[in-house]
């Protein structure tokens, strides 16, 4: 397999066209609306055309926003995001309505192939129900407030001796063994996001107001569950997030609750308080597998080509096209990501590295996002390379699993590398609660839209502590615990996404679990679901994947299980 992917070749656009004002796009949708289609031939290359004007105005939009989240100081990076949401978007949204509704009164629609096309048609008929004029300038406007979030959270640093960090460079000193330097990193850290506080508390609730109206306009009686069909969950419902929780409550808080206990043991602590949870004991260095955005990339490239060539040069190829933004830095949005490019086809993969085991785990996160993008590249159509997030997830999340075998890579060490492995465990169990609090916390959100921010501060204490071990004594600083809902992006940038990571967390151990058993079978799974993008239903993708759709208790419990005996047998 070739990881030198071709651009989309065009057809239908001028091969010199690029994304300016609405005036030019507005003819070449005319064209498609006007179209007549006579056969089931005349539909696919309506379809191939349709494609190809998404796949030129998707890459657009992309860098824009990929522009202006690696540098939040520039307002013409910011403007020309804006331009987009609020001048183009709003009048492409009609005609892709119309487009829509021509697909499907077509009498050859029928006719296309139901074993690639019925989760895509599927997809347009929910379009379709969900389309209402009335929520294009809200939707425009939704777009542009998301991204203030960003603009606030880039501008966050604090200074410690002299010199300035951003909150994401300041984390790595939470793993020091000198505990006087955690606590004022950790409260200094608390006190700059509560300085913020009334302006992202203001910015939310705006959010969740103008997004409540959107879903009245559509019909449904509140956002969540007009979020749950627009995100195209078909194979789930809220019932289940609701089981899920109650899993992760019964079976994974108890297992946190003992690596917690461990950890307080580890440095011999009477109090375990929130700035040691990370820590390393006296004497023992935290671990730095990396120390530039550069070491970082080559050596996970180093990493990948001992799993699988092909994996390696797909991060070969975005390294030499420029296609990665790694470290953190001032007036850089926070968070990472792997941003796929619909026409030409490589990703770029954003992230704010500073050095830490936890920049690894992301850099192999968004590696797995990013082979995702080129296993699917060669599928014919844009939309089918639009797949779920829960099959996203598994492709990112199993990469921090599967490529652990590989990591002396970054720790000559043996003991570091059994640290570090040690830690990628814990943490594959660990982050379920923090799942579970961010999905149950956005269910009530939506259901009681109307709610003050007392009344939202209390609610998100009354669920931390349903998720709470008990171990970690936060007396004093119950003013930043009641505030940590903030440091989570996806409620103000992507509303409801979060439950997918602990489904696919689900499939990433149970793949993990695969590959232990037959590494290249698995693997060879693994490629083979991603490459079908998203032309089977999410059951069938885990299926090819050689797992289970399930976040049953049962099926929660099995796996908590399984990675528990691995922790035990390496702590």
């Amino acid at each position: 397999m070739d990881a030198h992917i071709k651009a989309l070749p065009r057809t239908f656009l001028p091969a010199d066209f690029t994304v300016t004002t609405w005036d030019a796009l507005q003819p070449y949708f005319e064209a498609l609306q006007n179209r007549p289609i006579n056969s089931l031939q005349d539909l696919e290359k309506w379809l191939h055309d349709t494609s190809e004007l998404e796949a030129v105005i998707s890459e657009d939009a992309c860098w824009r926003q990929i522009k202006m989240t690696c540098d939040t100081t520039d307002k013409s990076l910011e403007e020309a995001f804006a331009y987009f949401c609020m001048e183009i978007q709003p009048k492409l949204q009609p005609y892709a309505d119309a487009l829509n509704r021509k697909l499907l009164d077509s009498e050859f629609t029928a006719q296309l192939d139901e074993n690639i096309y019925f989760p895509y048609l599927r997809n347009v008929r929910k379009q379709v129900k969900l389309f209402n004029e009335k929520n294009i300038p809200l939707q425009a406007e939704l777009s542009v407030m998301a991204q203030q979030y960003g603009a606030i959270a880039g501008k966050m640093t604090i200074e410690l001796e002299g010199k300035e960090y951003t909150l994401q460079q300041a984390a790595k000193f939470l793993e020091s063994s000198d505990r006087t330097l955690r606590e004022a990193v950790f409260t200094k850290t608390g006190e700059r996001r509560l300085q913020d506080k009334a302006a992202l508390d203001e910015l939310y609730t705006q959010l969740v107001q103008k997004r409540h109206e959107v879903a009245l306009n559509a019909g449904f009686e509140n956002y969540r569950d007009y979020k749950f069909e627009e995100l195209g969950r078909f194979e789930y419902t809220k019932e289940n997030c609701f089981e899920f929780h109650q899993a992760i409550r019964e079976h994974i808080v108890p297992l946190v609750k003992k690596m917690t206990e461990r950890q307080q043991a580890k440095l011999g602590l009477d109090t375990l308080r929130p700035w040691d949870t990370e820590a390393e004991p006296a004497g023992i260095k935290p671990l730095e597998p990396f120390q530039t955005g550069e070491e970082l990339i080559d050596k996970t490239i180093a990493c990948f080509q001992e799993l699988r060539p092909f994996f390696a040069d797909c991060l070969r190829v975005m390294k030499e096209m420029k296609r990665v933004d790694l470290e953190s830095r001032k007036g850089k949005a926070p968070g990472g990501y792997n941003c796929p490019l619909a026409e030409t086809g490589v990703p770029f993969i954003f992230m704010n590295a500073a050095g830490q085991m936890k920049d690894l785990t992301t850099m192999v996160h968004e590696g797995g996002h990013a082979i995702h993008s080129f296993l699917s590249h060669h599928l014919p159509l844009t939309a089918f390379k639009e797949y779920p997030m829960e099959i996203a997830e598994v492709a990112s999340m199993s990469m921090e699993l599967l490529s652990m075998d590989y990591w002396d890579i970054f720790f000559t060490d043996k003991e570091q590398l059994r640290r570090a492995k040690l830690q990628q465990l814990e943490r594959s169990i660990s982050i379920f609660p923090w799942i579970a609090i961010i999905d149950q916390f956005q269910h009530w959100i939506y259901e009681h839209p109307q709610h003050t921010v007392e009344e939202r501060t209390a609610k998100w204490n009354a669920i931390q502590d349903e998720y709470s071990n008990g171990v970690v004594n936060w007396k004093g600083y119950e003013n930043i615990r009641a505030n940590a809902w903030q440091r989570q992006l996806h409620l103000f940038e992507v509303p409801f996404y979060y439950i997918e990571y602990g489904i696919a967390q689900l499939g990433a151990i149970a793949m993990w679990k695969q590959y232990k058993e037959n590494p290249q079978q698995a693997l060879d799974n693994y490629e083979k679901a991603l490459s079908l993008g998203y032309t089977k239903t999410l059951r069938q993708l885990y299926e090819a994947a050689g797992i289970k759709f399930d976040f049953s208790p049962a099926y929660v419990k099995d796996l908590a299980e399984f990675v528990q005996a691995e922790i035990d047998k390496i702590a």
